[in-house]
């Protein structure tokens, strides 16, 4: 079973709305980056997704490089809320949930 995990940067007083647009980021910037034939299979399956909440976006970010997940951080462009370059969300996969797992499988849903 293929999935995707949003991962929201909790250390940030973000609104709700604000929280929901950088987690379409980082879905669409993640599946954009995923390889066709797993999007295809994602998208047949029902496009599984789960929203997490973590402080280390940058160390995941390193974890999903190292296993080759497919994965896409948002730095927010400044126009709200935040500062410019501040990171905001990570969209890990579509990819298979044992995998994204390894790294997801300890943070606490949203």
């Amino acid at each position: 079973m293929l999935k995707q995990v949003i991962i929201i940067n909790n250390k940030l007083d973000m609104s709700a709305g604000k929280m929901a647009a950088q987690a379409c980021h980082a879905s669409l910037g993640a599946f954009e980056a995923a390889d066709s034939a797993v999007k295809e299979d994602w998208q047949e399956q029902g496009q599984k997704k789960v929203i997490v909440k973590a402080e280390n976006l940058g160390e995941l970010k390193n974890q999903a490089d190292d296993l080759e997940i497919a994965n896409f951080l948002v730095k927010d462009a400044g126009l709200t809320e935040l500062e410019p370059g501040t990171i905001t969300a990570l969209g890990l996969g579509p990819d298979q949930e044992e995998e994204i797992d390894k790294i997801t499988g300890d943070l606490s849903l949203l």
